[in-house]
């Protein structure tokens, strides 16, 4: 019998949970999972850190293969989808720039998807 996830019940994750136990390693235990470990934080940097990188109007980690990660998006949803995409991201970047290192970039970010959003906006008029 198939489960779908939202249909779960406490006992079916239970019944997984024992089918299928967490990993116990100990600290100098290697698993071949550490690459994907690596705090955010940390990645972040690292990006950042890159010559010639723009964290805020062109990260490198946001075009992989030739296609930036924002054209992607839009070639997903219909118009006033992505315009309400671009109000999300806004909204977010504005939202919690007073809780990061670096707020100046969120602020900078959130005038990122303002100006895309302004744009969207102007060819459509």
């Amino acid at each position: 019998m198939s489960i779908r996830l939202n249909q779960a019940t406490p006992a079916d994750w239970d019944r997984l949970r024992k089918a299928h136990p967490a990993i116990q390693v100990t600290p100098n235990e290697k698993t071949g999972l550490e690459a994907w470990s690596v705090p955010a934080e940390q990645e972040a940097a690292q990006l950042g850190s890159q010559e010639g990188e723009d964290p805020v109007n062109n990260p490198t980690h946001y075009n992989k293969g030739g296609i930036e990660c924002i054209e992607a998006i839009k070639a997903s949803m219909t118009e006033e989808a992505f315009c309400g995409y671009l109000k999300g991201n806004l909204i977010k970047y504005s939202w919690r720039m007073a809780y990061k290192k670096k707020p100046l970039e969120d602020l900078k970010k959130a005038q990122f998807y303002l100006a895309r959003w302004i744009m969207e906006v102007d060819k459509n008029n």
